[in-house]
């Protein structure tokens, strides 16, 4: 199977499944000398994990990861650092029940990837899906901790849940620091107690529900990414679409940009006080021509409802049978409350790519000059 790595000069593979001993990742193009422990790694990991409330799958996963390679305790510095090699992370699978499977090995799942892998491949892992799990993305999560570390302190990046199948936050009540009080990463405290009695009635219902989340990164100087065929957006872009039940991605007004005019869709500038531009708004989303603006970058990704659910489905068997199947198991009612933290990995880990590619090409920031 190809097709397991993602970036240019910071580069991610992602490897294993769900059931399987162990899952990880390999970062590569990582510079030497940066700071990097086992807390800096799990903390992000920790924020990922499953089984932490009762909205979301209750596989009990401690997920603690283990640095392999590309770390060393430098006397000189007092701490382990990068060394420039690649970085081997592992994390062990220790709650993995493949029998929860059997009833389905030969039967694929509506909206899963069971039959196309099959089509592909001619095999299929069906515990859990194997590699197609959102398992896999605890990998990423790790490799975004590293990501991180390149960004340095001044690039900052979250994400948060801000629709939850049709119920969607009040934007005026929006409080980043919200996001830390609830299970499901949401801004909006009011909505967060709504949510609560619409995933039980949900679960209940032997059913799911889609989502949307917002993530966005500050600090990043203008001038990162490409124009034409390297653009910025376009990589965050396939950088989040490539995440687990991901069916949609916008950037700043996104698809709104479509019902505007162009008075109001345009950002416009003004001189700031150091004589670089200050723009009044960001329906751009922080990126023009494929390059950033210096504002914020700002995405949405739309998740579609868990696949894996109680209420019977009609689908065939590998051997072309009509069936019907129900899915039982440890499932997410709304698989979108853990992906804020993965769509935060997947864009530090572009951002990191970018910032290493500008510094290749133009060798650091450059004075702006009106």
């Amino acid at each position: 199977m190809s097709h397991n790595s993602f970036g240019h000069l910071f580069r991610v593979t992602t490897w294993g499944e769900s059931h399987g001993p162990a899952l990880g990742c390999v970062v590569d193009g990582c510079p030497p000398g940066l700071p990097l422990t086992l807390a800096d790694i799990q903390f992000w990991l920790n924020r990922r994990r499953p089984g932490q409330s009762r909205f979301v799958t209750q596989r009990q996963e401690p997920d603690e990861v283990k640095i392999l390679s590309g770390v060393f305790e430098d006397d000189r510095t007092g701490g382990p650092v990068t060394t420039g090699a690649p970085i081997s992370l592992m994390i062990e699978n220790v709650d993995q029940r493949g029998r929860d499977y059997d009833a389905i090995r030969d039967l694929y799942r509506p909206g899963h990837a069971d039959y196309v892998y099959d089509a592909k491949y001619g095999v299929r892992d069906y515990r859990g899906g194997g590699r197609q799990s959102a398992r896999e993305t605890a990998a990423r999560v790790a490799a975004g901790a590293v990501a991180r570390k390149v960004l340095g302190d001044d690039v900052h990046i979250r994400a948060a849940l801000v629709q939850i199948g049709s119920a969607a936050i009040d934007r005026a009540r929006w409080d980043w620091a919200e996001c830390e009080n609830n299970p499901f990463w949401c801004p909006d405290a009011v909505t967060a107690q709504a949510w609560e009695t619409l995933l039980d009635d949900t679960r209940k219902a032997g059913n799911s529900l889609g989502a949307i989340v917002e993530v966005e990164a500050t600090g990043v100087p203008a001038g990162w990414g490409a124009p034409i065929y390297g653009k910025l957006d376009a990589e965050i872009a396939g950088a989040l679409m490539s995440i687990n039940a991901v069916k949609g991605v916008e950037i700043g007004a996104g698809f709104a940009a479509a019902a505007l005019t162009g008075v109001e869709n345009a950002d416009e500038m003004r001189a700031g006080a150091d004589g670089k531009p200050v723009f009044l708004s960001n329906k751009a989303g922080g990126v023009l021509g494929g390059i950033s603006t210096g504002q914020g970058i700002v995405a949405r990704l739309a998740i579609k409802p868990t696949s894996s659910i109680l209420t019977p489905r009609q689908t065939i068997d590998r051997f072309g049978q009509n069936a019907e199947i129900s899915t039982k198991g440890r499932h997410d009612p709304c698989v979108g409350i853990r992906a804020a933290p993965v769509a935060e990995a997947m864009l530090a880990c572009v951002l990191a790519d970018a910032k290493l590619r500008h510094r290749g090409q133009v060798g650091g920031e450059r004075p702006f000059s009106p």
